[in-house]
């Protein structure tokens, strides 16, 4: 059976099939303009686009940080607890320093320097001892005694082998070099002009005195050396001294500082959690005490050693070497006079006198106003006793030099020397020279004693202060934090 449709158009169905479109193709590169510097921030523009903001710094953006943690207590409390370790640290730190540097200077106190200072005296004093031994073997004739020669040996090798040790221990260039380097040049032109005086004093022939005048001359010069050499060392002895007892001012005000920091830290943390104690904040507070305490104390007692030790020591040693220097050139210049038998003169008042005589006069007086201080000086009978002793000696001394100088102007120059040097029938001034000596050289070694005793004990009592005040210290600086985070972990 067929239907007919209802309709004349025809069915819809499929169209014809069509062919997919092309995608663009890329065309040939066109050129762009060039970019448009960046726009610097500046003032906004009416109508324009906003300026572009300047990037900030980390340190601006950490300031920020810091006051965004300073609004809650967390963040107060890590501020408070970094502030008292840095305070703790810097404390150690500085403690450390100072007292590193003033034990050192005490140590050069007891070790270098016035050991240096001694050598330097005892140059001084070997050199003048071989120039009056060899005066007096001199006077003793053509043949000099063989103890006269080897006090003159002894103070030459003993001067010889203290500016060995003073060249070692000098700073290269210095004024103490230049000195030392002198004084050891010179010695061997000394030592050649006394044998040739010798030499020429053996055959008697008069041309010993003159050698023998010539080498004194060039050993003042050497002795004004060694007296200066003596003066730089003091004065680097005097400056170890400064350097060694001040108090640690910075340090000291370090501890405070950052003791007061724990104390009101510990009371912030009172007020807010009524709890009396925090561990970690005693901890720190009482090690930060011990170390306060340490350093006052230690340098205290430091001090009061090292200052006993100058006043004691180091002052009655200088007076004492000072005597004993003008004992030694008296004597000299009292074997001189007779050596030369006038023919040195000098003008004094309008008066023309015997130039060594003279200087044996004020070298005499030079002697009695130092044994006068020396004796002011010592605190105790062992010390006073031997100054006694070559004051003594010394009056002596004066008398029968008195009594050599009435012979020789009256024309008995054989009387004078036998008053000076000795015989059978009177007693020399010689013998009260060695008498002053031996006294001032009781006195030094007393002295001496005295001085390594009490620097000994001002550099004792910094032992171990630098570093157990940097451990305390980071003990303290972690007791802080502990103690902090402690707090903090209430937070959590």
């Amino acid at each position: 059976m067929t239907y007919t449709p209802n309709g004349g158009s025809a069915p819809p169905g499929a169209g014809p099939p069509t062919m997919p479109a092309m995608p663009p193709q890329p065309g040939p590169p066109v050129a762009l303009p060039p970019a448009a510097p960046a726009a610097q921030p500046g003032p906004a523009v009416p109508g324009g686009p906003a300026p572009t903001p300047p990037r900030r710094t980390a340190w601006a953006e950490g300031i920020d940080q810091l006051r965004a943690a300073a609004t809650t207590e967390p963040g107060r409390l890590r501020i408070i607890g970094a502030v008292l370790a840095l305070l703790l640290m810097v404390f150690g730190a500085m403690t450390a320093w100072q007292m590193t540097e003033r034990s050192a200077a005490a140590d050069d106190v007891l070790n270098s320097s016035q050991p240096l200072s001694a050598d330097a005296a005892l140059i001084y004093r070997s050199l003048a001892t071989a120039n009056t031994a060899a005066s007096s073997g001199f006077l003793a004739g053509g043949q000099e005694t063989a103890e006269s020669r080897q006090e003159y040996e002894q103070g030459i090798s003993t001067a010889a082998d203290r500016l060995v040790n003073a060249a070692a221990n000098s700073e290269p260039g210095s004024k103490s070099a230049e000195t030392i380097t002198r004084l050891n040049k010179r010695l061997p032109e000394y030592k050649g002009l006394i044998e040739r005086a010798r030499s020429n004093n053996r055959q008697g022939y008069p041309l010993g005195g003159a050698y023998l005048r010539y080498a004194n001359a060039k050993m003042q010069v050497m002795l004004k050396d060694a007296e200066d050499l003596y003066k730089m060392e003091n004065q680097r002895l005097r400056s170890d001294y400064d350097a060694a007892t001040p108090y640690p001012w910075i340090a000291i005000g370090a501890g405070v500082v950052a003791i007061g920091g724990l104390v009101w830290a510990q009371r912030r943390n009172f007020q807010r959690t009524n709890r009396v104690l925090n561990h970690g904040m005693v901890t720190a507070t009482a090690a930060s005490t011990v170390v306060l305490l340490w350093l006052v104390v230690g340098h205290s007692f430091a001090k009061a050693g090292l200052n006993d030790s100058y006043d004691h020591g180091v002052r009655s040693l200088n007076v004492l070497n000072d005597a004993r220097i003008a004992s030694l050139k008296a004597r000299g210049n009292e074997t001189l006079t007779l050596v030369s038998r006038g023919a040195e003169t000098k003008e004094v008042d309008g008066e023309v006198v015997d130039a060594y005589d003279n200087d044996y006069q004020a070298q005499m007086k030079d002697l009695s106003a130092k044994l006068a201080a020396a004796e002011n000086l010592a605190d105790d009978s062992a010390g006073e006793s031997p100054v006694k002793g070559a004051t003594a000696n010394m009056q002596v001394w004066q008398d029968r030099h008195k009594e050599a100088r009435k012979a020789d102007d009256s024309g008995d120059y054989q009387g004078a020397l036998d008053k000076v040097v000795g015989s059978k029938d009177d007693k020399p001034t010689g013998e009260c020279f060695d008498n002053v000596d031996k006294d001032l050289d009781k006195a030094l070694h007393h002295e001496q004693g005295e001085f390594e005793v009490a620097a000994a004990d001002g550099k004792g009592a910094m032992t171990g202060l630098p570093v157990g005040a940097a451990v305390l210290a980071v003990l303290g600086a972690s007791g802080a934090v502990l103690g902090i985070g402690r707090r903090l972990s209430e937070y959590r």
